[in-house]
């Protein structure tokens, strides 16, 4: 027999024995003797008959039973004469009995004519009989309540009852709680956030140095990397909206899922059976957390444990991803692991990721597949790229646009990923429109890159401003080049500061640069120190040298005496060297040679030097020539004069000069003076016209 609804109603009664404690025998006995004594006439007998009877399926010997002990006033057989008539189709002549166990006082005949006037759009009378049931202390009349409350927009009711309901055990009332208090929380969260100005975490791609001009500043988001959304992004994105894809929805085969159709009541008792004392068939405590003094997220998660812990496939899933978020890897793979047991496709997936970050690559393919084959596109989507990585692309496709039959736009998207690494342009283009046309904005981004490569940067700007407006903060970033090329200085400094407030590093540098040439040292500073605790080696360059602007003169020290404060702006010149900025690699060497650290100086200098800087290699000579060592540092001169350092041209016009090689020494004046600065051109000159006397003597 197929009876939705909590069957623990007829079950959890003194009357009956729990079906796994009794044997076949023992039931035959039972109802042999319950036969026996409704031959008798014994009323309670029938109606207890009945029961076992329709709990059996056996309708055809339940329906005398039942009618027998309704016509002699039992109000429990009413309600499964009710159900019995329900189950062949007869909703009417249900309802009429379910009145008649109602007005007597049976809760779960209440509940079962509320959904019946429900279920025919009478939503006052719903309300009427459900409240009855609930009031009487109903579980399922109480969790069908707070469903009708809620749909009809008294969200505060609605939840008062769902409460009501999981605090005496209901697993979907504990589940859709949950999610209401996640709901909260995230509202609460998002409205403190608009109030603070909070930095959202947008995962934008950095895109290097940047200059003064912004003119080297390329598009961001070009070299992104195949797209699986990870669960925490997707049950985030589901809490949300107002109210999930799930909420309300009662799991399958689910004992006390949705607003069951009808329940069998407990023969013979002056009320329905019910779960009304807030204890499990086990025995154990079925009272959920107290919600004084207790945030509305731990809140949720509480009630979460306490649905997952009766089997809510779903609440497991929810649960994990809490525990994922908060660092509890271990738990959360566990209950992930229960979740994806029960047949949550989620779950399966969440699992793999797990795995895959903690290596087992195998493992978490195995888990995806599972949840692939189940419909999930997350799944799909994440094996497009762990095929993608290993190069194994028609099956990455294949992957790609199974994630794309099951609805997720990030196989459209990953498809034109892969057609544009592999050349295939114009299919890339067409996967990234019908992503970016469903609402994907990193693929509206992707899609105006391709278009600015192709030069068509009219057809790509629309693009950038969907994406943008969308939330994508690389397409602001995006914006902000394209006006900075078309020198519209304002439009392109709002839409970096946009994207600067969501986090995104070269954005923050390319405001730092514009404070800096408006002269607002201390607006510049605080995006410069931004984008430099982002990772950005240019950003920590320029702070550093606004704050080195700022420094007074460190006062001179005996000679030999080491100098071991370091200075703020010293430590940003030694983080952006660090990460292979040159310029900063020089100052770093000039700083460690005013200290009189040489060997520290040397190993800077030289750094910068082989990266390709002048200045690095002309100072490196410097400090070798005063340590001794000439024609090695006229070797560091010669690659510095060669890539157009005017001084080290000079430096080696002096050295060839002194061996006696003058027209060597006179080519290099010579170059000297074309190279510059003035001051270093006149001396050039000079040293030019006295060699090329002494040669003409």
């Amino acid at each position: 027999m197929d009876v939705m609804g909590d069957k623990a109603t007829l079950l959890e009664t003194g009357r009956f024995v729990q079906p796994s404690d009794r044997d076949e025998a023992g039931e035959a006995v039972e109802e042999a003797r319950q036969r026996l004594a409704a031959e008798a006439g014994d009323v309670e007998a029938m109606s207890v008959l009945g029961a076992m009877l329709l709990r059996r399926g056996d309708l055809d010997g339940a329906e005398p039973q039942l009618r027998a002990a309704t016509a002699a006033g039992d109000r429990a057989a009413a309600n499964n004469l009710g159900v019995l008539l329900h189950q062949r189709g007869y909703a009417d002549e249900a309802a009429g009995w379910w009145r008649i166990a109602a007005v007597a006082g049976s809760a779960a005949a209440a509940h079962a004519l509320g959904r019946h006037h429900r279920e025919r759009g009478d939503e006052p009378a719903a309300e009427y009989w459900l409240r009855q049931s609930a009031e009487q202390g109903h579980v399922l009349g109480a969790y069908a309540l707070a469903d009708l409350l809620e749909h009809r927009g008294d969200a505060a009711a609605g939840e008062e009852w769902m409460r009501a309901a999981a605090e005496r055990g209901h697993r979907e009332a504990a589940y859709r709680l949950a999610r209401a208090l996640d709901r909260r929380a995230a509202r609460e969260s998002a409205g403190k956030r608009g109030t603070d100005g909070g930095v959202v975490d947008a995962r934008s791609v950095d895109t290097g140095p940047v200059d003064a001009g912004g003119s080297d500043a390329r598009v961001s988001g070009a070299g992104m990397s195949h797209a699986a959304v990870s669960l925490a992004g997707a049950l985030d994105a589901e809490a949300s909206s107002s109210g999930g894809p799930d909420a309300g929805l009662p799991e399958a085969g689910s004992s006390d899922a949705g607003v069951p159709e009808a329940e069998l009541s407990e023969a013979g008792s002056s009320k329905a059976a019910s779960s009304s004392d807030g204890a499990s068939s086990d025995g154990s405590s079925n009272a959920g957390p107290s919600k004084a003094g207790m945030s509305a997220c731990a809140e949720a998660e509480q009630w979460y444990r306490q649905a997952a812990a009766r089997g809510h496939r779903r609440a497991a899933l929810h649960l994990g991803a809490i525990l994922e978020k908060r660092g509890e890897l271990k738990e959360a793979g566990r209950w992930y692991l229960t979740s994806a047991k029960d047949g949550e496709a989620r779950a399966a997936c969440a699992l793999g990721f797990l795995l895959r970050d903690a290596g087992d690559t195998e493992s978490a393919a195995v888990w995806w597949l599972r949840a692939a084959q189940d419909g999930d596109g997350n799944a799909a989507n994440a094996l497009g790229a762990l095929h993608a990585e290993r190069a194994e692309t028609q099956t990455a496709e294949r992957w790609y646009r199974a994630a794309m039959d099951a609805g997720d736009v990030n196989g459209a998207y990953n498809l034109g990923l892969l057609c544009a690494e592999q050349g295939r342009t114009g299919q890339a283009e067409q996967w990234y429109r019908r992503a970016a046309y469903a609402g994907h904005r990193e693929a509206a981004n992707a899609l105006a890159i391709l278009l600015l490569q192709v030069g068509d940067a009219a057809g790509a700007e629309p693009w950038f401003s969907k994406a943008a407006e969308s939330g994508s903060v690389d397409a602001a970033f995006n914006l902000g080049i394209l006006h900075a090329g078309r020198r519209e200085e304002d439009a392109a400094l709002r839409w970096y500061e946009r994207a600067a407030a969501a986090g995104h590093t070269e954005a923050a540098l390319q405001v730092g640069i514009a404070r800096l040439r408006d002269g607002d040292d201390r607006a510049a500073e605080r995006h410069l120190r931004c984008a430099a605790g982002g990772g950005s080696a240019e950003a920590a360059y320029r702070l550093a040298a606004v704050l080195d602007a700022r420094r007074p003169t460190p006062p001179a020290h005996e000679l030999g005496e080491p100098a071991t404060e370091r200075s703020e702006c010293e430590e940003w010149y030694e983080r952006a060297a660090s990460q292979g900025h040159r310029r900063a690699q020089v100052r770093v060497g000039m700083l460690a040679s005013a200290r009189g650290d040489v060997v520290e100086a040397a190993r800077w200098y030289r750094e910068a030097a082989e990266a390709g800087s002048r200045n690095g290699a002309f100072n490196l000579g410097l400090l070798l020539a005063r340590e001794g060592s000439e024609p090695e540092a006229a070797l560091w001169w010669t690659r510095a004069a060669n890539a157009g350092h005017g001084r080290a041209a000079l430096r080696l016009a002096l050295v060839y000069a002194r061996r006696g090689e003058l027209a060597e020494g006179q080519r290099w004046a010579d170059r000297a003076v074309s190279l510059g600065p003035s001051e270093v051109a006149e001396r050039a000159a000079r040293l030019r016209d006295a060699l090329q006397e002494e040669l003409s003597a």
